[in-house]
């Protein structure tokens, strides 16, 4: 990530180390060596406090980051999510719709068809939840 990166060019252009850096946001100097080798990410009363140290805004210190989060998601797991999601919603509609009609016309032997929809539309939906999961995408 970026912002490991733009503490480590800012903490160089002021001549600091990384202990007296500590010093001045009340971290310790490990914690500061994790920032600036991205192993962990400063909490908002850190970032608020490098920004007025360096004497930069908050959004010129974690910009970079902000644009790499967004190109989290690859266009090809996008375009895999969108097939896989139109796949599911019309499985899952043929499983809600057509059960009466499969049954009326081939009695209980109608419900092998209406199992086989409802597994396919199962397989989707957890290839959907993988992708997810994968991208770190969360829906409510």
């Amino acid at each position: 990530m970026e912002l490991g990166n733009q503490i480590k060019a800012h903490r160089a252009a002021l001549s600091l180390s990384q202990e007296e850096l500590a010093e001045k946001v009340y971290v310790t100097r490990q914690t500061v060596s994790n920032w600036e080798t991205s192993k962990s990410y400063p909490d908002i009363h850190s970032l608020l406090l490098l920004s007025a140290l360096f004497d930069v805004s908050l959004d010129q210190l974690i910009k970079g980051d902000l644009e790499t989060m967004k190109q989290e998601v690859n266009a090809a797991d996008v375009k895999a999510m969108n097939r896989d999601a139109i796949i599911y919603t019309v499985l899952l509609a043929a499983t809600i719709i057509l059960p009466v009609p499969l049954i009326k016309w081939f009695g209980l032997y109608g419900l092998i068809p209406e199992l086989l929809l409802w597994g396919s539309a199962m397989y989707f939906a957890l290839r959907l939840e993988r992708i997810k999961k994968a991208n770190n995408v969360q829906s409510y």
